[in-house]
């Protein structure tokens, strides 16, 4: 068992999936056909052996909440464990103030009342696979007063952008940690996970609360770097940022692929999510599938190359979706062409016979529930 509290934090305000958080938090939007964002680290904390595990929410708790459910099906032990879903209660007047920081000082009775002697903190828009009881013991071991972990990348001009890059010494100790603006190809991203112990949190979360009011907590990790010892700790392996729309997009592409999805998928390490009792797919004999990821439930009679199918999706007759994205229970109609789209929950694509994107930073969206 891993002795930390886990914190699963929210996204800023720099990350925009534009309508498709209009009724749903970014951590419950669906992805890769069955799982939503938030199983990726919630399912590493479970694997982890963290047993105690706050998930706070921005807006919009609805779907959320029905998703995580008592938080059985993610392994949490069911006498010792304990999945909170925590929010601001108080009412906010602009967006600026709906910070983390406020929300973790409106809940910090819970905070100070968990056991657990560490804390573990991720947002759900990073998407890899992290055994943080491995990086926790790395952490004490280093004599670190925070870890951060975070990958190397290249390719930095093109994603990641408003993403934190950490600038660090020969020994990993963190000398600044500023905005990705895309002027650099090769940087050192932070997955904004953090690991440190719970006293050392809440002394920094009150800090950053009396500092400012629109203070997020890596904003007073940033104007710490001279006064505590913040060391990296490197990522091996996959990571996918939905930071925005074709971020969601080129994740859900990449995932598709066997040799990249192995590294997240593993039979030690599974990804816990809701079950969901459907029927197996039905394919009808003019049906033509290639490259695709295709969930339980759905009916297809139409084309699909290179796509990523929901649960109890319908492709009728004569449609093509190319290079698309369809969330669970929408409808495609006869003779419909889809290429580089994302078509949400519950819409309908029937009138309109053709939709493609630019490009796959550019898809185009059909909104949930639409008619189109």
């Amino acid at each position: 068992m891993c002795d930390a509290l886990g914190i699963i934090n929210f996204e800023g305000n720099s990350i925009d999936l534009n309508e498709m958080t209009q009724f749903r938090p970014l951590s419950a939007v669906s992805i890769l056909g069955r799982y939503r964002v938030i199983d990726f680290v919630l399912s590493n904390m479970t694997n982890s052996g963290i047993d105690h595990i706050q998930v706070y929410i921005k807006n919009k708790p609805r779907s959320l909440i029905e998703h995580l459910g008592t938080g059985r099906h993610y392994n949490i032990n069911s006498k010792q464990g304990k999945l909170h879903i925590l929010y601001g209660e108080e009412e906010v007047t602009s967006s600026i103030y709906n910070t983390d920081i406020a929300q973790f000082m409106q809940n910090m009775q819970y905070i100070e009342e968990s056991d657990e002697e560490y804390v573990v903190m991720a947002p759900s828009y990073m998407i890899y696979r992290a055994d943080y009881n491995e990086i926790l013991e790395e952490h004490i071991k280093s004599n670190a007063d925070i870890s951060v972990l975070y990958k190397a990348v290249d390719d930095a001009k093109d994603e990641y952008w408003a993403c934190d890059t950490l600038t660090m010494d020969r020994d990993h100790r963190i000398s600044e940690i500023v905005k990705n603006n895309g002027k650099f190809k090769n940087r050192n991203i932070s997955l904004e996970a953090y690991i440190l112990s719970k006293k050392l949190f809440i002394e920094l979360v009150k800090k950053a609360a009396k500092t400012s009011s629109i203070f997020w907590f890596k904003d007073i990790l940033a104007e710490s770097c001279d006064e505590l010892v913040i060391k990296g700790v490197s990522l091996r392996g996959y990571l996918g940022c939905i930071n925005y729309l074709g971020g969601y997009y080129k994740v859900n592409m990449e995932l598709k692929n066997y040799e990249i999805a192995k590294e997240l998928f593993k039979d030690d390490w599974p990804i816990h999510t809701k079950t969901n009792d459907s029927a197996p797919t039905y394919f009808s004999e003019d049906a033509k599938v290639q490259g695709s990821v295709i969930a339980n439930g759905c009916v297809i009679e139409g084309e699909v190359i290179n796509s990523v199918i929901g649960r109890n999706v319908k492709i009728k007759k004569g449609s093509i979706v190319k290079n698309s994205i369809i969330l669970p229970e929408a409808y495609i109609g006869n003779d419909v062409n889809l290429d580089t789209a994302i078509v949400d929950k519950h819409a309908v694509v029937n009138k309109v016979k053709g939709l493609k994107g630019d490009n796959p930073k550019l898809p185009v969206y059909v909104k949930r529930r639409d008619n189109i």
